[in-house]
């Protein structure tokens, strides 16, 4: 089986889409199923050359849509030699690229030489992104894409690949003429976190001021109003008032540098008792973001919205328990297995869920963080995430 998956970009601080990319395809290569990626980032990016699978970069991308007139050429030429092709994303030049070539190889070939053609929203049907307050013009920009250009590529796919029953569940209730082939479940899952080691702790020390220890509480994501972080720096802010014995919070992620970054920088710097026990670390990978992990008490997301949370199944992996909201996908799957802490998404909902979590016992917490491995390896694991995509795709492939 060879599968091509089209996408704008494989830079690891754009989300992630491309974090998943790379989560999949090292156990589909060993399963015998081929992956090759076409992206549309400038070639001479750095980051493409760290991947062991073969990448085509055909940028750099011009304008906010990612254009380039190198995509639709390359694909009637290429697109041919192979049995499936996955958009990852939506509303930018990539999926709308493939349509058209597709469209014109169909009136030029035998149809059913073609590859399948499926799309993977990766949440971005998800009807926040229309409801938003901070979204206004960006949704009515997306309302005119999909009359004219979305919902044609979607509805003339051979299907939708949905991460979780959640994010399939609310693509259908945000747009009309909503009317693709299938919409098919495949999950998602991450690699086994590489083992812990002493100097992953050494690491995270070293991202501290002297006077500040561990333990911690971790934020791992980006630095983005959707992640709720301001609800949580003032959630945190105002149970400090009560409570002399809070735990760090490691803020990690790319972001801290833009309007919103530096914003949350002030609310915190105005804050005398709470400015050296909140850290920004800026992005973090490699045994560092391994480190932040393995050593925090529990991993913390009051996202208002997140299509899957790779950060928050990363969490689960190493152990971890996590303090998230009913915005999260996949919260559901976590409390029923009672390997976290959830909440609303507003500032009550995350006092709320870290006031529990300080109330749990040292036991409760122990249990907590088995639970959270046990959730991992039962629903998240890349290996099974593998075997349900080719179980899918065999499947579909059958249907030609």
């Amino acid at each position: 089986m060879r599968v091509l998956r089209v996408i704008s970009s494989m830079d690891p601080q754009k989300g992630g889409p491309c974090q998943g990319i790379r989560n999949a395809i090292p156990e589909l290569a060993r399963l015998g199923v081929t992956n090759e990626v076409v992206c549309l980032d400038n070639p001479e990016e750095t980051f493409l050359t760290k991947d062991t699978f073969k990448i085509v970069a055909l940028g750099p991308a011009k304008t906010s849509w990612c254009y380039s007139d190198k995509l639709k050429p390359w694909l009637l030429a290429n697109i041919c030699n192979y049995d499936i092709v996955i958009v990852h994303g939506l509303w930018q030049f990539h999926g709308y690229a493939v349509h058209k070539a597709l469209k014109h190889l169909k009136k030029v070939k035998n149809a059913s030489n073609l590859p399948r053609f499926y799309v993977m929203p990766h949440g971005m049907l998800d009807p926040y992104f229309q409801i938003a307050s901070g979204r206004k013009l960006k949704a009515i920009r997306n309302n005119v894409y999909w009359k004219l250009i979305e919902s044609k590529i979607i509805n003339n796919s051979d299907g939708l690949l949905f991460t979780c029953k959640a994010e399939l569940q609310l693509a259908r209730t945000t747009f009309s003429n909503y009317h693709p082939a299938q919409e098919l479940n495949i999950g998602y899952g991450i690699e086994q976190p590489p083992d812990f080691i002493p100097a992953m702790k050494d690491s995270v020390a070293k991202l501290f001021p002297q006077q500040v220890e561990l333990p911690y509480l971790l934020f791992l994501s980006r630095i983005h109003p959707k992640k709720g972080i301001d609800l949580l720096i003032q959630a945190y802010t105002e149970i400090s008032t009560k409570q002399n014995n809070l735990p760090c919070l490691l803020i990690a992620g790319p972001g801290a540098d833009t309007e919103y970054g530096q914003s949350l920088k002030e609310i915190i710097n105005k804050n005398p008792a709470i400015s050296e026990k909140i850290i920004f670390t800026g992005m973090l990978s490699g045994s560092h973001k391994w480190g932040a992990f393995y050593c925090c008490e529990a991993f913390i997301l009051p996202s208002h919205q997140e299509n899957f949370g790779i950060a928050v199944v990363e969490a689960l992996a190493c152990g971890k328990p996590v303090i998230i909201s009913d915005q999260v996908n996949i919260w559901n799957e976590i409390s029923e297995k009672n390997a976290g802490v959830i909440g609303h998404d507003d500032l009550k909902g995350t006092k709320d869920s870290l006031n529990y979590w300080l109330g749990l016992s040292t036991e409760q917490r122990k249990k907590m963080g088995a639970n959270a491995s046990h959730t991992y390896a039962s629903l998240f694991s890349i290996e099974k995430s593998a075997l349900k995509f080719i179980e899918t795709m065999q499947d579909q492939l059958k249907q030609s």
